[in-house]
């Protein structure tokens, strides 16, 4: 009971599911954040050119999209567990394939068909199918609070991940391994991890699936028909998808693994002392997330995702312009304390404004729409770190076409709120 109390008011009453759930994602993006420190260097050190490293990492994102609405939009009436099982199978196979392999075409192959994080976010179908769970098990009044929580296990983790990936990697090399050798030993890590995932995902209950009469209504042919399992919330899923599309098509240009390397470019910075700035990035990121659910409870979800994200695209386009590594750092570190506040309140609103039975086909057509976005990004973005003059410019335009998408949000559902907000007046 004690301990019960110690923990904040929308965790208390989490059950055993969701706090499985939270492992889960503390698991996935602790192997996340490891790999997107190091994964450039390692394809790099396998031979790759900077272009052809983009390419790999384009058709890495490309190939989740394929898997993630494939297996996202049959969660619901298929099984929600079996789904995260199938993911956790290819995140771990992925991993193996990476591991095994320097060819350029079996690289891709792997990186396609399996689920690799180059940038240290959520890929695949786990992030969709996990809220689609946690939405069916915490009440809606809790639910933008719970993921904010969600939000900060995923970021501390992905803090860690880097930390561990940077520190591990220099140490071994120190010891006498070839640095190749030693990226890959967090690449084997990866796919251990991955493993372990679906061992978790064994012991989700029953509760985490959709609703029996959700599903026979999903089932049910509908006016106009079903797009990948959705009906009645099409459009709103639709605008939302094109949205989020546009955002990550930004953030693709300066993803961890690309931005570690701008470090190393820029100020010759090791992997190291990279793991330790994105460690301290994702950590501020996360502890974001949760002043997100408490601005959001004043003033609204899509008035919190715009107002916080406006900000920290000005200080990515001034990340670049800093004259010196310690400016560099200190502005970046300023933008993950604010850029990540809209995750929490995108997601829950998400869930809020969809049908309770299409809550994971929603998720992941627009998390489907987010990797789309980011990877075509990586492609350009890799001809462009292949030029030194060129370098800064990811950052100039990740910004600008972040705060298009910010002001098209607001313009678009400013009047659009979920239930727990009521109509506005």
């Amino acid at each position: 009971m004690g301990t019960t109390n110690l923990l904040p008011g929308a965790l208390r009453k989490l059950s055993g599911d969701g706090w499985l759930l939270f492992l889960s994602r503390f698991t996935r993006l602790f192997a996340y954040g490891s790999l997107s420190v190091i994964l450039v260097f390692y394809l790099i050190g396998l031979g790759l050119s900077e272009s052809q490293t983009g390419l790999v990492l384009t058709l890495t994102l490309a190939g989740d999209i394929a898997v993630s609405l494939y297996l996202t939009t049959r969660a619901d009436r298929i099984g929600r567990r079996r789904m995260l099982c199938i993911g956790a199978v290819l995140m771990a196979a992925a991993g193996l394939a990476f591991a095994f392999t320097s060819n350029l075409l079996f690289l891709i192959v792997a990186g396609t068909i399996g689920v690799i994080s180059p940038s240290g976010n959520e890929v695949g179908p786990f992030l969709s199918i996990e809220q689609a769970a946690l939405s069916h098990i915490v009440p809606g009044h809790a639910r933008t609070e719970v993921f904010a929580w969600y939000t900060l296990a995923g970021a501390f983790a992905t803090a860690l991940g880097a930390l561990f990936g940077g520190v591990v990697t220099q140490g071994l090399q120190r010891a006498a391994v070839t640095p190749v050798m030693s990226y890959r030993v967090i690449v084997l890590l990866y796919a251990a991890l991955g493993g372990l995932l679906g061992v978790l995902f064994t012991g989700l209950s029953a509760q985490v699936e959709a609703a029996e009469e959700g599903k026979q209504r999903s089932a049910l042919p509908t006016v106009g028909g079903r797009f990948f399992g959705i009906a009645k919330s099409r459009e709103t899923v639709l605008k939302l998808a094109s949205l989020f599309a546009l955002d990550a098509f930004g953030g693709g240009f300066v993803m961890q693994s690309f931005a570690a390397y701008w470090f190393y470019l820029r100020f010759g910075v090791r992997p190291a002392i990279l793991g330790a700035i994105f460690f301290w990035a994702n950590v501020f990121a996360g502890v974001s997330a949760l002043a997100a659910s408490r601005i959001a409870a004043r003033v609204g979800l899509v008035w919190t995702m715009v107002v916080t994200h406006l900000p920290s695209n000005l200080l990515l386009i001034l990340v670049p312009l800093m004259p010196s590594f310690r400016f560099a750092v200190t502005i970046l570190l300023l933008r993950f304390s604010i850029s990540q506040m809209d995750v929490p309140t995108r997601q829950s609103y998400t869930m809020a404004v969809v049908r309770g039975e299409e809550r994971s086909a929603a998720g992941g057509l627009t998390g489907v729409a987010r990797t789309a976005g980011a990877a075509v990004s990586p492609l350009f973005a890799g001809f462009l770190f292949a030029r030194p003059s060129l370098i800064d410019t990811p950052f100039f335009i990740a910004g600008e076409l972040k705060i298009v998408y910010d002001l098209l949000l607001y313009f678009s559902f400013r009047k659009v709120r979920p239930p727990e907000e009521g109509q506005p007046r």
